[in-house]
Protein backbone atom coordinates (compact mmCIF):
# COMPACT_ATOMS: atom_id res chain seq x y z
CA UNK A 1 0.00 0.00 0.00
CA UNK A 2 1.05 3.57 -0.75
CA UNK A 3 -0.99 5.59 0.69
CA UNK A 4 -0.42 9.24 1.91
CA UNK A 5 -2.29 10.04 5.27
CA UNK A 6 -2.51 13.79 4.81
CA UNK A 7 -6.08 14.23 3.77
CA UNK A 8 -6.90 17.89 3.06
CA UNK A 9 -8.47 19.69 4.87
CA UNK A 10 -9.68 23.54 5.61
CA UNK A 11 -10.83 23.98 8.77
CA UNK A 12 -11.89 27.04 10.70
CA UNK A 13 -10.19 29.72 9.74
CA UNK A 14 -7.63 27.22 8.29
CA UNK A 15 -6.65 23.51 8.84
CA UNK A 16 -4.74 23.34 11.99
CA UNK A 17 -4.64 21.07 14.76
CA UNK A 18 -2.92 21.21 18.21
CA UNK A 19 -3.47 19.26 21.93
CA UNK A 20 -4.67 21.56 24.94
CA UNK A 21 -8.50 21.59 24.81
CA UNK A 22 -10.14 24.98 23.15
CA UNK A 23 -13.75 26.19 23.82
CA UNK A 24 -15.23 27.39 20.98
CA UNK A 25 -16.65 24.44 20.07
CA UNK A 26 -18.16 21.88 21.74
CA UNK A 27 -16.93 18.21 20.87
CA UNK A 28 -19.96 16.25 20.55
CA UNK A 29 -19.42 13.01 19.00
CA UNK A 30 -21.89 11.52 16.88
CA UNK A 31 -23.44 8.25 17.71
CA UNK A 32 -23.08 5.23 16.04
CA UNK A 33 -24.05 1.74 17.25
CA UNK A 34 -22.78 -1.39 16.20
CA UNK A 35 -22.91 -5.08 17.86
CA UNK A 36 -21.13 -8.48 19.05
CA UNK A 37 -22.91 -11.77 18.03
CA UNK A 38 -22.16 -14.88 20.00
CA UNK A 39 -23.49 -18.71 18.39
CA UNK A 40 -24.06 -19.03 14.66
CA UNK A 41 -25.28 -17.21 11.52
CA UNK A 42 -25.69 -14.11 13.00
CA UNK A 43 -28.81 -15.06 14.83
CA UNK A 44 -27.86 -13.80 18.41
CA UNK A 45 -26.43 -10.24 17.76
CA UNK A 46 -26.16 -7.47 20.96
CA UNK A 47 -26.50 -4.00 20.00
CA UNK A 48 -23.86 -1.41 21.72
CA UNK A 49 -23.83 2.13 22.13
CA UNK A 50 -20.63 3.71 20.61
CA UNK A 51 -20.10 6.82 18.60
CA UNK A 52 -17.10 8.77 16.69
CA UNK A 53 -14.73 11.24 16.69
CA UNK A 54 -12.72 13.23 14.01
CA UNK A 55 -8.86 12.51 13.81
CA UNK A 56 -6.84 15.72 15.32
CA UNK A 57 -5.07 16.38 12.02
CA UNK A 58 -8.48 17.88 10.60
CA UNK A 59 -9.19 20.15 13.68
CA UNK A 60 -8.82 24.43 14.24
CA UNK A 61 -6.41 24.93 16.69
CA UNK A 62 -5.47 28.40 18.20
CA UNK A 63 -3.49 29.71 20.39
CA UNK A 64 -5.11 29.07 24.23
CA UNK A 65 -5.20 32.60 24.78
CA UNK A 66 -6.95 33.35 21.49
CA UNK A 67 -8.26 33.09 18.15
CA UNK A 68 -4.76 33.10 16.27
CA UNK A 69 -3.73 29.94 14.49
CA UNK A 70 -0.98 27.76 15.42
CA UNK A 71 -1.50 25.86 11.56
CA UNK A 72 -2.36 27.54 9.13
CA UNK A 73 -2.61 25.74 5.08
CA UNK A 74 0.72 23.61 5.04
CA UNK A 75 2.69 25.86 7.47
CA UNK A 76 3.00 26.41 11.34
CA UNK A 77 3.35 29.72 13.52
CA UNK A 78 6.91 30.00 13.67
CA UNK A 79 5.82 32.39 16.59
CA UNK A 80 3.74 30.53 18.68
CA UNK A 81 5.38 26.78 17.36
CA UNK A 82 9.48 27.59 17.83
CA UNK A 83 10.04 23.69 19.37
CA UNK A 84 7.68 21.03 19.34
CA UNK A 85 6.77 21.05 23.29
CA UNK A 86 6.05 24.77 23.65
CA UNK A 87 3.76 24.64 20.80
CA UNK A 88 1.94 21.50 22.56
CA UNK A 89 1.66 24.01 25.42
CA UNK A 90 0.43 27.36 23.67
CA UNK A 91 -2.06 25.21 21.41
CA UNK A 92 -5.79 24.59 21.51
CA UNK A 93 -7.35 21.87 19.83
CA UNK A 94 -11.41 22.80 19.31
CA UNK A 95 -14.42 20.20 18.75
CA UNK A 96 -16.06 20.14 15.71
CA UNK A 97 -18.80 20.46 13.78
CA UNK A 98 -18.97 17.22 12.08
CA UNK A 99 -22.21 18.00 9.36
CA UNK A 100 -21.48 21.54 8.51
CA UNK A 101 -17.92 21.49 8.13
CA UNK A 102 -16.16 18.02 7.55
CA UNK A 103 -19.50 15.72 5.82
CA UNK A 104 -19.83 13.46 8.07
CA UNK A 105 -22.73 12.35 9.42
CA UNK A 106 -24.37 9.13 12.02
CA UNK A 107 -27.33 7.50 12.21
CA UNK A 108 -28.43 4.27 14.23
CA UNK A 109 -25.33 1.49 13.04
CA UNK A 110 -24.03 3.79 10.01
CA UNK A 111 -21.22 6.25 9.13
CA UNK A 112 -21.36 8.53 5.98
CA UNK A 113 -18.14 10.56 4.67
CA UNK A 114 -18.40 12.93 2.60
CA UNK A 115 -15.55 13.74 -0.24
CA UNK A 116 -15.70 17.53 -0.35
CA UNK A 117 -17.78 19.93 2.12
CA UNK A 118 -18.20 23.49 1.70
CA UNK A 119 -18.91 24.99 5.25
CA UNK A 120 -19.39 28.75 5.84
CA UNK A 121 -15.39 29.23 6.49
CA UNK A 122 -14.31 26.44 4.96
CA UNK A 123 -13.42 23.43 2.28
CA UNK A 124 -13.19 20.76 3.62
CA UNK A 125 -11.18 17.15 1.83
CA UNK A 126 -12.08 13.92 3.14
CA UNK A 127 -11.82 12.39 6.67
CA UNK A 128 -10.57 10.11 9.24
CA UNK A 129 -12.89 9.03 12.28
CA UNK A 130 -12.59 6.06 14.69
CA UNK A 131 -14.79 4.05 16.91
CA UNK A 132 -15.39 5.26 20.77
CA UNK A 133 -16.36 3.22 23.41
CA UNK A 134 -16.65 6.17 25.41
CA UNK A 135 -16.44 10.14 25.37
CA UNK A 136 -12.68 9.34 26.34
CA UNK A 137 -11.55 5.87 25.13
CA UNK A 138 -11.34 4.42 21.49
CA UNK A 139 -12.74 1.50 21.72
CA UNK A 140 -10.23 -1.61 21.25
CA UNK A 141 -10.61 -5.38 19.08
CA UNK A 142 -9.28 -8.28 19.78
CA UNK A 143 -9.61 -9.78 16.00
CA UNK A 144 -8.01 -12.80 16.65
CA UNK A 145 -10.22 -15.98 16.57
CA UNK A 146 -12.98 -13.70 15.67
CA UNK A 147 -14.68 -11.98 12.55
CA UNK A 148 -15.57 -8.29 11.50
CA UNK A 149 -18.17 -8.01 9.58
CA UNK A 150 -19.55 -4.90 8.05
CA UNK A 151 -21.98 -3.24 5.21
CA UNK A 152 -20.78 -0.92 2.77
CA UNK A 153 -21.62 1.09 -0.02
CA UNK A 154 -18.91 2.39 -2.57
CA UNK A 155 -21.17 3.11 -5.40
CA UNK A 156 -20.48 7.09 -5.51
CA UNK A 157 -16.32 6.39 -5.53
CA UNK A 158 -14.69 6.93 -8.43
CA UNK A 159 -10.95 6.38 -9.03
CA UNK A 160 -8.26 7.75 -7.45
CA UNK A 161 -10.72 7.54 -3.82
CA UNK A 162 -10.25 5.37 -1.46
CA UNK A 163 -13.10 4.91 1.28
CA UNK A 164 -10.72 2.67 3.77
CA UNK A 165 -11.88 0.76 6.72
CA UNK A 166 -8.94 -0.69 8.82
CA UNK A 167 -7.32 -0.81 12.09
CA UNK A 168 -3.91 0.41 13.68
CA UNK A 169 -2.57 -0.67 17.09
CA UNK A 170 -3.10 3.22 18.70
CA UNK A 171 -3.19 3.79 22.40
CA UNK A 172 -7.25 3.56 24.07
CA UNK A 173 -6.60 6.95 25.66
CA UNK A 174 -4.97 8.28 22.31
CA UNK A 175 -2.04 8.91 24.13
CA UNK A 176 -3.42 11.40 26.95
CA UNK A 177 -0.93 12.79 29.05
CA UNK A 178 1.84 12.08 27.15
CA UNK A 179 4.11 15.18 26.63
CA UNK A 180 1.63 17.68 26.86
CA UNK A 181 -1.08 16.02 25.10
CA UNK A 182 -4.35 17.03 27.00
CA UNK A 183 -6.79 16.24 24.47
CA UNK A 184 -6.30 12.64 24.21
CA UNK A 185 -9.13 10.28 22.03
CA UNK A 186 -11.81 12.36 22.67
CA UNK A 187 -10.43 14.73 20.32
CA UNK A 188 -8.96 12.18 17.94
CA UNK A 189 -5.20 12.14 19.28
CA UNK A 190 -2.56 9.31 18.52
CA UNK A 191 -2.60 8.49 15.10
CA UNK A 192 0.15 5.95 13.44
CA UNK A 193 0.27 3.31 10.88
CA UNK A 194 2.55 1.39 8.80
CA UNK A 195 3.38 4.04 6.44
CA UNK A 196 5.07 5.68 9.18
CA UNK A 197 3.51 8.98 8.22
CA UNK A 198 5.56 12.45 8.31
CA UNK A 199 2.48 14.40 7.97
CA UNK A 200 1.11 13.66 11.30
CA UNK A 201 1.24 17.19 13.19
CA UNK A 202 1.19 16.29 16.86
CA UNK A 203 3.14 13.07 17.85
CA UNK A 204 3.40 11.94 21.42
CA UNK A 205 2.34 15.30 22.63
CA UNK A 206 4.89 17.20 20.65
CA UNK A 207 4.08 19.10 17.68
CA UNK A 208 5.85 17.71 14.54
CA UNK A 209 6.99 21.19 13.38
CA UNK A 210 10.87 20.59 13.25
CA UNK A 211 11.69 20.03 10.00
CA UNK A 212 8.61 20.63 8.54
CA UNK A 213 8.15 20.74 5.02
CA UNK A 214 5.10 22.38 3.38
CA UNK A 215 3.81 20.38 0.63
CA UNK A 216 4.34 21.11 -3.06
CA UNK A 217 1.13 19.81 -4.69
CA UNK A 218 -1.75 20.02 -1.52
CA UNK A 219 -2.23 23.14 0.19
CA UNK A 220 -3.26 22.06 3.52
CA UNK A 221 -0.21 19.76 4.05
CA UNK A 222 3.26 18.87 4.49
CA UNK A 223 6.01 16.50 6.59
CA UNK A 224 7.84 16.90 9.60
CA UNK A 225 11.20 15.35 10.87
CA UNK A 226 8.91 12.84 12.92
CA UNK A 227 7.29 9.46 11.65
CA UNK A 228 4.65 7.37 13.51
CA UNK A 229 4.41 3.85 12.72
CA UNK A 230 2.53 0.60 13.96
CA UNK A 231 1.26 -2.11 13.19
CA UNK A 232 -1.90 -1.94 10.85
CA UNK A 233 -4.59 -4.42 9.37
CA UNK A 234 -6.57 -3.32 6.63
CA UNK A 235 -9.70 -4.75 6.40
CA UNK A 236 -11.03 -2.75 3.39
CA UNK A 237 -9.00 -0.11 0.73
CA UNK A 238 -11.94 0.32 -2.08
CA UNK A 239 -13.71 2.45 -4.18
CA UNK A 240 -16.29 1.36 -7.16
CA UNK A 241 -13.33 -0.41 -9.50
CA UNK A 242 -10.87 -2.30 -7.05
CA UNK A 243 -10.83 -3.41 -3.57
CA UNK A 244 -7.85 -4.94 -1.54
CA UNK A 245 -7.42 -6.25 2.17
CA UNK A 246 -3.49 -6.06 3.86
CA UNK A 247 -1.98 -6.76 6.61
CA UNK A 248 1.40 -4.66 7.53
CA UNK A 249 3.53 -6.18 10.73
CA UNK A 250 5.90 -3.82 11.98
CA UNK A 251 9.06 -4.51 14.75
CA UNK A 252 7.15 -2.13 16.90
CA UNK A 253 4.58 -2.69 19.35
CA UNK A 254 2.20 0.42 19.59
CA UNK A 255 2.82 3.77 18.41
CA UNK A 256 6.41 4.86 18.15
CA UNK A 257 8.05 7.99 16.47
CA UNK A 258 10.48 7.14 14.02
CA UNK A 259 12.87 9.50 12.00
CA UNK A 260 14.95 8.58 8.71
CA UNK A 261 15.87 4.84 7.85
CA UNK A 262 13.51 3.23 10.87
CA UNK A 263 10.79 5.49 9.32
CA UNK A 264 11.61 3.62 5.94
CA UNK A 265 12.07 6.62 4.37
CA UNK A 266 13.18 7.35 0.59
CA UNK A 267 15.35 4.77 -0.51
CA UNK A 268 15.33 2.70 2.62
CA UNK A 269 11.73 1.69 2.22
CA UNK A 270 12.61 -1.86 3.20
CA UNK A 271 14.56 -1.05 6.24
CA UNK A 272 11.96 0.40 8.08
CA UNK A 273 10.39 -1.30 11.23
CA UNK A 274 7.02 -1.36 9.54
CA UNK A 275 6.40 -3.59 6.32
CA UNK A 276 4.53 -0.34 4.08
CA UNK A 277 3.97 -2.57 1.10
CA UNK A 278 2.11 -5.43 3.36
CA UNK A 279 0.71 -8.91 1.88
CA UNK A 280 -2.32 -7.42 -0.15
CA UNK A 281 -5.08 -9.23 -1.61
CA UNK A 282 -6.45 -7.50 -4.76
CA UNK A 283 -8.42 -9.84 -6.95
CA UNK A 284 -7.97 -8.19 -10.20
CA UNK A 285 -4.70 -8.03 -9.24
CA UNK A 286 -4.63 -11.81 -8.72
CA UNK A 287 -6.30 -11.71 -12.50
CA UNK A 288 -9.80 -12.20 -11.39
CA UNK A 289 -10.51 -9.22 -13.75
CA UNK A 290 -14.66 -10.10 -12.97
CA UNK A 291 -15.06 -10.67 -9.54
CA UNK A 292 -15.41 -6.82 -8.55
CA UNK A 293 -16.78 -4.01 -10.27
CA UNK A 294 -19.83 -2.35 -11.12
CA UNK A 295 -22.33 -5.27 -12.70
CA UNK A 296 -19.84 -7.79 -12.02
CA UNK A 297 -19.95 -10.71 -9.00
CA UNK A 298 -19.81 -8.04 -6.37
CA UNK A 299 -21.85 -5.84 -7.60
CA UNK A 300 -20.41 -2.23 -6.70
CA UNK A 301 -23.35 -0.31 -7.69
CA UNK A 302 -24.95 -1.96 -4.65
CA UNK A 303 -24.20 -2.26 -1.52
CA UNK A 304 -22.13 -5.29 0.17
CA UNK A 305 -21.39 -6.67 2.75
CA UNK A 306 -17.74 -7.76 3.76
CA UNK A 307 -16.12 -10.82 6.71
CA UNK A 308 -13.21 -10.88 7.27
CA UNK A 309 -12.09 -14.01 9.44
CA UNK A 310 -8.66 -14.28 11.54
CA UNK A 311 -8.34 -17.81 12.23
CA UNK A 312 -5.83 -18.70 15.34
CA UNK A 313 -6.13 -18.51 19.00
CA UNK A 314 -4.01 -16.22 21.63
CA UNK A 315 -1.59 -14.05 19.83
CA UNK A 316 -0.93 -17.18 17.08
CA UNK A 317 -2.49 -15.95 13.85
CA UNK A 318 -2.61 -18.46 10.64
CA UNK A 319 -5.31 -17.00 8.57
CA UNK A 320 -7.10 -14.22 7.02
CA UNK A 321 -9.90 -15.15 5.43
CA UNK A 322 -13.12 -13.09 3.39
CA UNK A 323 -16.16 -13.54 2.62
CA UNK A 324 -18.69 -11.50 0.80
CA UNK A 325 -22.47 -10.81 1.32
CA UNK A 326 -25.05 -9.53 -1.46
CA UNK A 327 -28.70 -9.89 -2.54
CA UNK A 328 -28.87 -12.30 0.31
CA UNK A 329 -26.08 -14.69 -1.35
CA UNK A 330 -22.73 -15.58 0.26
CA UNK A 331 -19.41 -15.36 -1.90
CA UNK A 332 -16.28 -17.13 -1.23
CA UNK A 333 -13.19 -14.69 -1.95
CA UNK A 334 -12.18 -15.13 -5.29
CA UNK A 335 -9.08 -17.83 -6.18
CA UNK A 336 -6.07 -16.47 -7.79
CA UNK A 337 -5.70 -17.59 -11.42
CA UNK A 338 -2.01 -16.58 -11.16
CA UNK A 339 0.52 -19.20 -11.97
CA UNK A 340 2.58 -20.65 -8.96
CA UNK A 341 0.10 -18.37 -6.27
CA UNK A 342 -2.82 -20.81 -5.28
CA UNK A 343 -5.74 -20.20 -2.97
CA UNK A 344 -8.41 -17.12 -1.91
CA UNK A 345 -6.99 -16.02 1.78
CA UNK A 346 -3.76 -14.52 3.48
CA UNK A 347 -1.45 -17.08 4.91
CA UNK A 348 2.47 -17.06 5.06
CA UNK A 349 2.64 -19.22 2.46
CA UNK A 350 0.21 -17.42 0.22
CA UNK A 351 2.30 -14.38 0.91
CA UNK A 352 5.50 -15.61 0.11
CA UNK A 353 4.42 -17.04 -3.40
CA UNK A 354 3.07 -13.88 -4.26
CA UNK A 355 5.76 -12.10 -3.45
CA UNK A 356 8.26 -14.47 -5.31
CA UNK A 357 5.83 -14.44 -8.50
CA UNK A 358 5.73 -10.62 -8.61
CA UNK A 359 9.33 -9.76 -7.90
CA UNK A 360 8.48 -7.98 -4.80
CA UNK A 361 10.53 -7.79 -1.83
CA UNK A 362 8.92 -9.81 1.18
CA UNK A 363 9.14 -7.21 3.78
CA UNK A 364 6.32 -8.99 5.09
CA UNK A 365 8.55 -12.51 5.40
CA UNK A 366 10.97 -10.34 7.35
CA UNK A 367 9.29 -8.38 9.76
CA UNK A 368 7.15 -11.62 10.82
CA UNK A 369 4.62 -11.92 8.91
CA UNK A 370 1.53 -13.13 10.60
CA UNK A 371 2.87 -14.42 13.82
CA UNK A 372 3.96 -10.54 14.21
CA UNK A 373 0.70 -9.33 12.94
CA UNK A 374 -1.09 -11.65 15.46
CA UNK A 375 0.79 -10.96 18.37
CA UNK A 376 -0.58 -6.99 17.26
CA UNK A 377 -3.29 -7.55 17.04
CA UNK A 378 -3.81 -9.65 20.03
CA UNK A 379 -2.37 -6.48 22.16
CA UNK A 380 -5.58 -4.39 20.96
CA UNK A 381 -6.33 -2.06 17.62
CA UNK A 382 -8.44 0.96 16.77
CA UNK A 383 -10.92 0.88 14.09
CA UNK A 384 -10.11 3.43 11.41
CA UNK A 385 -12.89 4.49 9.15
CA UNK A 386 -11.50 7.37 6.50
CA UNK A 387 -11.86 8.45 2.89
CA UNK A 388 -8.88 10.51 1.36
CA UNK A 389 -7.45 10.80 -1.96
CA UNK A 390 -3.81 10.47 -2.75
CA UNK A 391 -1.14 13.03 -3.52
CA UNK A 392 1.05 10.76 -3.53
CA UNK A 393 0.45 8.54 -6.34
CA UNK A 394 -3.03 8.94 -7.47
CA UNK A 395 -4.01 5.61 -6.01
CA UNK A 396 -3.13 3.74 -8.39
CA UNK A 397 -1.22 1.72 -6.53
CA UNK A 398 -4.79 -0.07 -5.99
CA UNK A 399 -6.96 0.97 -8.88
CA UNK A 400 -5.47 1.11 -12.07
CA UNK A 401 -1.27 -0.16 -13.57
CA UNK A 402 1.06 0.59 -10.85
CA UNK A 403 4.14 1.21 -11.45
CA UNK A 404 3.24 2.92 -14.26
CA UNK A 405 6.54 1.99 -16.31
CA UNK A 406 5.94 -1.32 -16.26
CA UNK A 407 3.40 -3.39 -19.09
CA UNK A 408 0.20 -4.17 -17.76
CA UNK A 409 0.63 -7.67 -18.66
CA UNK A 410 3.38 -8.33 -15.95
CA UNK A 411 2.31 -10.45 -13.06
CA UNK A 412 1.06 -7.95 -9.96
CA UNK A 413 1.15 -4.72 -12.30
CA UNK A 414 -2.24 -4.38 -13.09
CA UNK A 415 -4.67 -3.80 -10.07
CA UNK A 416 -7.83 -2.46 -11.42
CA UNK A 417 -9.40 -0.91 -15.11
CA UNK A 418 -8.99 2.86 -14.15
CA UNK A 419 -6.32 4.89 -15.77
CA UNK A 420 -3.19 5.27 -15.25
CA UNK A 421 -3.87 9.26 -15.48
CA UNK A 422 -6.56 8.90 -13.37
CA UNK A 423 -6.83 9.88 -9.96
CA UNK A 424 -5.02 13.59 -9.69
CA UNK A 425 -6.73 15.08 -6.35
CA UNK A 426 -7.42 18.48 -8.11
CA UNK A 427 -8.99 16.40 -10.60
CA UNK A 428 -10.92 14.08 -8.38
CA UNK A 429 -11.78 16.86 -5.90
CA UNK A 430 -13.41 19.35 -9.13
CA UNK A 431 -15.28 16.77 -10.72
CA UNK A 432 -16.43 14.74 -7.90
CA UNK A 433 -16.93 16.63 -4.70
CA UNK A 434 -20.04 14.91 -3.82
CA UNK A 435 -18.32 11.26 -3.69
CA UNK A 436 -19.29 9.29 -0.38
CA UNK A 437 -18.70 6.35 1.49
CA UNK A 438 -21.30 4.29 3.76
CA UNK A 439 -19.95 1.91 6.73
CA UNK A 440 -22.94 0.75 8.63
CA UNK A 441 -24.16 -2.45 10.65
CA UNK A 442 -20.48 -3.70 12.04
CA UNK A 443 -20.85 -7.15 13.58
CA UNK A 444 -17.81 -9.08 15.90
CA UNK A 445 -17.89 -11.91 17.15
CA UNK A 446 -16.41 -15.61 17.07
CA UNK A 447 -15.71 -17.07 13.88
CA UNK A 448 -18.83 -18.14 12.05
CA UNK A 449 -21.27 -15.77 14.32
CA UNK A 450 -21.99 -12.77 12.25
CA UNK A 451 -23.24 -14.70 8.86
CA UNK A 452 -24.10 -17.90 7.86
CA UNK A 453 -21.20 -19.40 6.70
CA UNK A 454 -21.35 -21.66 3.93
CA UNK A 455 -20.97 -25.40 4.27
Amino acid sequence: MYKALALASLSLFGAATAQQVGKEQTETHPKMSWKTCTGKGGSSCTTKSGSITLDSNWRWAHVTSGYTNCYTDNTWNSTTCQDGASCAKNCAIDGADYSGTYGISAGSDSLTLKFVTKGTYSTNIGSRTYLMESDSKYQMFNLIGNEFTFDVDVSKLPCGLNGALYFVEMAADGGMGKGNNAAGAKYGTGYCDAQCPHDIKWINGEANSDGWQPSDNDKNAGTGKYGACCPEMDIWEANSIATAYTPHPCSVKGMTRCTGTECGDGDNRYNGVCDKDGCDFNSYRMSVKDFYGPGMTLDTKKKITVVTQFVGSGSDLTEIKRFYVQDGKVFKNSDSTIEGVKGNSITDAWCEQQKTVFGDTSSFKKLGGLKEMGASLARGHVLVMSLWDDHAVNMLWLDSTYPTDKDASTPGVARGTCATDSGKPDDVEKNSPDATVIYSNIRFGPLGSTFAEPA
